[in-house]
């Protein structure tokens, strides 16, 4: 997992490092400039470095020498005269090898802009001087973040930079993965420049932390994870056979569906062969996992109540997503996984949405917590997990109840609770990101497509 620190603990991280924070600043100024090369900037190509007054200044004057000496006219529009000593000695040696630095004005005609104005160094509001710069129709690089950015919490100010690339240094930080920070820092690049350390606010799953258990040799359906679906009320049956066909698609041995609708249940035997039909009371015993909630409506939640409270692992979604299951599935001993969006998690939890308070809840009540979103956050009480897979496309009714059916079948595939639920939203977000690549993403084709990536 890839480690997220606050840009307050990179800091803190940063001025306590033991050597000399120049070459630090010479090695962000060269991943810098290597970036710019990336994206076209060479010989006879026109770059203007948006400079600071600070630290993140002095990153750009350096990428500003080293492209002046491929050849590169560039230029430095600087906010002010350098206020450190490192700055200082950046601009200094720049404009020795011939580095045009003047004060900044209105915007001028690039190849490229890099943005080296404030980074991590948070700000109210930018100065009209760099304002301006925001609305450049040439490719921007940020520096550290896009300034305009708040690098704890990732909230745009009233004007941000909008880059094609970031490059960040030692590790992510919040506000490259939080609130508007993923609509404004575009391709993420992480630069090397021997600073270390700190204490992680959250991390980033990436795809060797998304498992999926092969089946051993002797495996039978029962073996190889079995899940039961509480679900179908009147006029509500699909959403529950959309788990359920996602958890017999992501790899579930068996799958039984209990349906609060009888009338409907003949239908949904005809509509799916592979499912098995279970009456409410069914026996707990040869289930690995039970799925509350998907189609679920609120008239047949009391009924439904026993039964979480007696599982030995419970995943609640959509209906299932109140106290009163919550607190029944928790209660009774088993271990949770609940998977709302922000409006759930407001209705189940009172409060809303926030990295403190659902880790908070998840502490509290002693379960998993899969907050759905772009990014999705996965919590057992500890630093959360942010599964960034997920795509646009999949804001469309239906694929959370395909969410629950795949963290159901990694469960009782043999996953831990906290792998189930990570390894599921990792997949879900490629599944839907294949799909979308060849059409619009729709739910039940989404459960079909997921068990291309079951293994």
């Amino acid at each position: 997992m890839r480690p997220v620190l606050t840009a307050t603990e990179y800091r803190r991280v940063e001025s306590s490092h033991p050597e000399d924070l120049g070459e630090a600043m010479e090695r962000a100024g060269r991943a810098v400039a290597l970036a710019a090369a990336r994206h076209g900037a060479g010989y006879g190509s026109k770059v203007v470095v948006l400079a600071g007054p600070g630290n993140n200044g002095g990153d750009g004057y350096v990428a500003a020498r080293l492209l002046r000496r491929r050849g590169v006219a560039v230029e430095v529009h600087a906010l002010g005269d350098p206020r450190t000593d490192l700055a200082r000695e950046a601009a200094a040696r720049a404009r020795r090898e011939g580095v045009r630095i003047e004060p900044m004005s209105g915007p001028v005609t690039a190849d490229l802009v890099i943005d080296a104005v404030f980074g991590g160094g948070a700000r109210a509001g930018l100065p009209p001087e760099a304002l301006r710069w925001t609305e450049t129709p040439a490719p921007v690089i940020a520096v550290d973040f896009p300034s305009g950015l708040d690098p704890d919490t990732g909230e745009a100010g009233e004007a941000v930079f909008s880059a094609v690339e970031t490059i960040t240094f030692g590790t992510l930080k919040t506000g490259h993965v939080c609130g508007s920070g993923p609509d404004h820092c575009g391709t993420l690049t992480v630069a090397g420049v021997g600073i270390d350390g700190g204490e992680p606010s959250m991390y980033v799953a990436e795809e060797s932390d998304a498992p999926r258990p092969r089946r051993p040799r002797a495996a039978h359906k029962w073996s190889a994870g079995s899940v039961l679906v509480v679900s179908g009320s009147p006029g509500m049956v699909g959403a529950g056979v959309l788990a359920a066909r996602a958890a017999l698609s992501f790899g579930a041995g068996s799958v039984y569906f209990a349906s609060a609708s009888p009338e409907q249940v003949q239908l949904l035997a005809s509509e799916i062969p592979a499912l098995t039909l279970a009456d409410a009371e069914a026996s707990l015993d040869r289930f690995d996992v039970v799925v509350a909630g998907p189609g679920l409506g609120a008239h047949d939640v009391s009924p439904v109540i026993p039964l979480v409270g007696k599982a030995q692992r419970v995943v609640l979604d959509a209906g299932g997503l109140v106290a009163e299951m919550t607190d029944a599935a928790a209660q009774g001993g088993g271990e949770v996984i609940v998977t709302p969006h922000a409006a759930e998690f407001r209705r189940m939890a009172g409060v809303g949405e926030g990295k403190f308070s659902t880790r908070s809840y998840a502490r509290r009540k002693g379960l998993i917590l899969v907050h759905k979103g772009n990014p999705t956050l996965v919590t057992d009480g500890g630093p959360p997990i942010l599964v960034t897979t997920g795509t646009p496309d999949l804001a469309t009714i239906g694929t959370g109840d395909v969410l629950t059916g795949m963290i159901a079948a990694l469960w009782a595939r043999g996953l831990d609770a906290m792998g189930a639920a990570v390894s599921a939203t990792y997949w879900h977000g490629v599944a839907g990101a294949d799909l979308a690549a060849e059409r619009s993403v729709i739910a039940d084709l989404l459960a079909d497509r997921v068990g291309s990536l079951a293994w």
